[in-house]
């Protein structure tokens, strides 16, 4: 056991800015003897121990000092310090007096911290160029409100750099805010190379917390190095592989490098060169050539000038536009065309690539392939009108396309009418006529209405509205259809509502005449094979092969009755037999 006071207490307490600070005073009295007092003291800036408390016994006196706002004491007669300022870094002291035990003391180092902001870095705004004959700055790193004072480092590429003479320079700063923290400031200087142009520069805050290293890291940037240009290059750009008639093209000049020079274009012509630099976009390499033709195709060549060291380079192509031309189709023979004719239509174009040929009718119908299309057996209905297409395989949407018109000429055929119609007196109707020929007829009718002439597919057509009179029912229309090839006509009959009930009538007579003869010759088979009809063997006769001079079924048919009578059946030697039945169901008069 110990035979003396002792008193133990942290060397250091480390706190954050705005944090509280607890600083434990533990002592040891021999004999389990009782404290006289505690005094709390801070030591100030000219080493002067200034008492915070003075605890006995009977009481706590809080001295009037600068810390009394925010001063506590805990049970175990520890100091709390809240709301911590930079200015509370200093050094804490507990006194002890335990009577014939003397007195004894020890102190705490109340250490603060702040970490730094994030650092911000700027680089370079102007550009570096690689022959500048100076060190330029690359950029500038800040980082604000650390306590205590931080430190910046930089890095190229990850690598972090050091100081060289002539070669990496590190200007640094440290200032002290009225807050009492401290703000970091580095900028960094160094020559840069054509492959600088991809390097990526950062820099590093290092500051030290409860007694270890921590850091903070900016953002990477890369300046914008400034180098002459080794190499030019002239391409077509286009939407398509080949380029093709009607096409957009863009010729667009470039170089390795920085900033880009000026650029020209020029297009060959025979004894010189035609400069185009008018058409390009402004301040750029691009040539821009729309719906470009057979024309534009020829030697392009770009130049390009660097304003620095007033240095050129050129570089040329060679555009190369595919066309379709001069598409013709010719007709054989040439000569009027004529139903049942035949005809060859060959087609043939003009282009630097292989071409295919393809035929279609004016309904957008595949008709055929190849330079020919051989049509026969020409009709009025032929399509008037076709068309070859020319396509370039090897080049995806170059096609030209020519129409030829197909006339097959004739007198005019009449294809429809509207005959027989059934109509009343006095009713409105409309008489129809069509028909197809070319040159396109004329239509007319042999009676007076209202005429609508219009076109069907290829048909003329032509309606007439007119009221039936007693005159029109009997005779009918005439429907003629002329060009100048010709007449054709064609008669429309109208029959009348009665008149077609009297057929009707008349047809219905006839079938039930049938009907009845066959009923009567059913009856008297059936009668014979019962015996009923008494007749000789000798002289019996078949009744199924009748003479027909002497044997006679006669039907008359009256438009008023309708009777059927049965005829004697005679025998082979002219003498009347017994064998007759009538019979005689009148039809009744359809009214």
């Amino acid at each position: 056991a110990a035979s003396k006071l002792e008193i133990s207490m942290p060397a250091v307490v480390e706190v954050e800015i705005g944090g509280t600070a607890r600083i434990e005073c533990n002592f040891y009295i021999p004999e389990n003897a009782s404290y006289t007092y505690i005094d709390w003291f801070y030591v100030d800036r000219s080493n002067k121990q200034v008492r915070l408390y003075h605890i006995t016994a009977s009481g706590i006196l809080e001295d009037d000092t600068d810390y009394k706002q925010r001063l506590s004491l805990g049970e175990d007669k520890s100091l709390s310090i809240s709301r911590v300022t930079v200015q509370d870094a200093r050094t804490f002291m507990c006194q002890v007096g335990a009577g014939s035990y003397g007195v004894g003391e020890n102190s705490t180092e109340l250490s603060v911290y702040k970490a730094p902001e994030t650092p911000e870095i700027e680089p370079n705004s102007g550009g570096i160029s690689v022959q500048s004959t100076e060190i330029p700055e690359i950029a500038k790193c800040v980082s604000k409100n650390g306590f205590p004072p931080p430190n910046i480092t930089w890095h190229k590429n990850g690598k972090q750099l050091q100081p060289q003479e002539n070669q990496v320079t590190i200007q640094s700063t440290l200032t002290r805010e009225s807050s009492g923290l401290y703000t970091a400031s580095s900028t960094l200087y160094a020559p840069v190379t054509r492959e600088d142009r991809h390097s990526h520069y950062r820099c590093t805050v290092h500051y030290w917390l409860r007694g270890q290293r921590h850091t903070l890291d900016s953002r990477g940037v890369k300046v914008n190095v400034f180098y002459p240009a080794e190499h030019l290059t002239l391409k077509v750009v286009s939407s398509s592989a080949l380029v093709k008639e009607g096409d957009d093209v863009q010729l667009v000049c470039e170089t390795d490098g920085n900033p880009q020079p000026v650029f020209s274009f020029f297009k060959k012509r025979v004894d010189d060169w035609q400069d185009l630099s008018s058409l390009a976009e402004p301040d750029s390499g691009v040539l821009n050539l729309h719906d470009v033709n057979k024309s534009s195709s020829g030697t392009y060549k770009c130049q390009s000038l660097d304003l620095d060291d007033m240095s050129q380079k050129e570089e040329s192509v060679d555009l190369v536009v595919n066309y379709i031309e001069g598409v013709r189709v010719k007709m054989e023979p040439s000569s009027t065309l004529r139903e049942g004719d035949s005809v060859t239509l060959s087609c043939d174009a003009h282009s630097p690539v292989a071409l295919d040929y393809q035929w279609r009718d004016e309904k957008g119908r595949k008709v055929g392939n190849g330079h020919q299309l051989f049509l026969n057996n020409l009709t009025f209905e032929t399509s008037n009108n076709f068309s070859c297409k020319v396509m370039a395989p090897s080049v995806p949407g170059l096609e030209r396309s020519k129409q030829v018109s197909v006339a097959v000429e004739g007198k005019p055929r009449i294809v429809a009418i509207s005959s027989p119609l059934y109509v009343r007196q006095d009713e409105v109707v409309n008489l129809t006529c069509k028909a197809i020929a070319f040159p396109r007829p004329t239509v007319q009718w042999n009676i007076n209405g209202t005429a609508h002439e219009y076109m069907d597919n290829q048909h003329i057509a032509s309606n007439l509205t007119v009221r039936v009179s007693h005159d029109l029912l009997r005779a009918g229309a005439m429907c003629r259809v002329s060009n100048t090839l010709g007449v054709s006509e064609k008669h429309i009959q109208l029959v009348g509502e009665s008149t077609a009930e009297s057929q009707g009538v008349i047809i219905v007579a006839i079938i039930v005449a049938i009907l009845v003869v066959a009923v009567l010759g059913a009856v008297i088979y059936f009668l014979h094979k019962k015996g009923k009809i008494p007749c000789g063997r000798a002289r019996k006769q078949d009744i199924t092969k009748p003479e027909a001079r002497k044997d006679k079924i006669v039907v008359e048919v009256k438009s008023d009755k309708l009777s059927e009578e049965a005829g004697l059946l005679q025998g082979a030697n002219g003498e009347k037999r017994a064998a007759a039945e009538q019979v005689g169901p009148s039809a009744g008069r359809r009214p």
